[in-house]
């Protein structure tokens, strides 16, 4: 199960989809991606989950409407600024970005204004850091990572998913200083100044902050062998932070507001029993694919338990050979199809559910944090307590996100929102 050999798509155990369901598909997903450009002709290979890059390149159906799903910024350990992770997705071809970055989102509002320059639609999304520890089992805990994927208006009840990775983050300060005291015993002394400058102002370190660190210390000879030598799951100079419960953090993402995903499963000990638990917590997907293909056995965990099957390139931006780009998981257009379908009437509750609970707090404070994730960040001058149709017109002017709400919430959001204001 735990294989990293990747298999070929196969499509002896499904049924062909037909050229109508995947035109079907591709207007679904190209109508929410960029509403404002026509549509192309399926092409037959879309048939299939997978397509390896190199195929992709030369596919015509849905060749534009490349999603990733899994990508990392400098606001948590990756090596690129978010616009400048925006500007390498678009020259990739990438027009729906999610950045997940670890345990913060403080990374998404400059990704927005970047992909308003490119046409690039930011998914805001977060890699929560979790443990699964199965409590009939002592010592078997295991980390886990969960994606959280929100709409464009971010999570709803915010304070409470704020507070969680706040928390984690408070954690991964302790946890380095206790990696870097076992390197210590090790004989490989690592300066606390130097994993904190490469961090960077502000950025919790995490154990690839050590690894870098000790690269550039000369003590190994790159990430990779940091890892497999001292800092992997079961390495001598591995620690463990203040992680939540990972059924607790799959319960938070679904309350917020958001679609969860489980990260990388194929580097979990036991997936299966993990997989299972998260399910019967709320789980909506798990990754299946990677830049390299498909990872045997988790596509059949994924239809075990119900859960959509998603991928993206986890990229960081380190370069050299060990790394593939950005945009090089190309989920299949009837993927991206069952993903929104689930997602959109989500985020479009969590939309709604924000907008009222501004209404009942109407304030410049509260303007503010509802256009965190919006194009628009300017509020000077605008009153709070102006009428229900402005406050809502404003606020989906800023997320771009129409289409995510019926009109008859729309109406019904406008008509509380200038109960409010004029009662005010």
């Amino acid at each position: 199960m735990g294989s990293k050999k990747k298999s070929k798509p196969s499509r002896s155990k499904k049924k062909p989809r037909t050229s109508a369901d995947q035109a079907l598909a591709l207007d679904y997903v190209r109508a929410w991606a960029h509403p404002a450009l026509p549509l192309p002709e399926p092409s037959a290979a879309d048939a299939d989950d997978f397509l390896p890059p190199q195929a992709a390149r030369g596919s015509g159906g849905g060749g534009d409407v490349l999603f990733e799903l899994h990508s990392h910024s400098n606001h948590s350990d990756g090596f690129l600024s978010p616009s400048a992770l925006v500007e390498r997705a678009h020259r990739n071809g990438v027009k729906v970005l999610a950045l997940t970055d670890h345990d913060t989102m403080a990374g998404i509002p400059e990704a927005v204004s970047a992909a308003s320059k490119f046409g690039i639609r930011i998914i805001p999304g977060v890699e929560i850091s979790a443990l699964y520890n199965p409590r009939e089992v002592a010592g078997a805990g295991e980390t886990v990572h969960i994606l959280a994927y929100y709409g464009m208006c971010g999570p709803s009840r915010s304070d409470e998913l704020y507070s969680m990775l706040l928390n984690i983050r408070d954690g991964r300060y302790l946890r380095a200083k206790n990696m870097l005291a076992k390197l210590n015993i090790l004989k490989v002394p690592i300066k606390w100044e130097h994993v904190t400058k490469i961090a960077g102002e502000g950025v919790a370190p995490g154990r690839l902050h050590v690894a870098r660190a000790m690269v550039e210390a000369g003590y190994v000879e790159n990430v990779r062998q940091a890892f497999n030598k001292y800092l992997g799951d079961d390495g001598p100079a591995y620690a463990r932070g203040s992680e939540p419960f990972a059924e607790t953090v799959v319960q938070l993402i679904s309350r917020t507001g958001g679609i969860s995903a489980l990260a990388h499963p194929w580097s979990l000990k036991n997936p299966d029993a993990i997989i299972r638990s998260l399910k019967g917590a709320g789980l909506n997907g798990m990754e299946v694919y990677r830049s390299d293909g498909k990872v045997d056995g988790f596509c059949e965990l994924a239809e075990k338990y119900g859960l959509l099957k998603l991928g993206g390139s986890d990229f960081h931006g380190r370069g050299g050979k060990d790394e593939y780009d950005i945009g090089t998981v190309r989920l299949a257009i009837t993927t991206l199809c069952c993903f929104l379908k689930m997602a959109r009437p989500i985020w479009s509750s969590a939309m709604k559910d924000i907008l009222l609970k501004f209404a009942e707090e109407p304030s410049a404070v509260n303007l503010g944090n509802i256009l965190k994730f919006g194009q628009l960040t300017n509020v000077d001058g605008f009153s709070p307590t102006d009428t229900g149709l402005d406050v809502v017109d404003f606020c989906l002017s800023s997320w771009s996100a129409h289409d995510d709400m019926e009109d008859v919430e729309l109406e019904e959001v406008r008509l509380k929102l200038a109960h409010y204001a004029a009662e005010r």
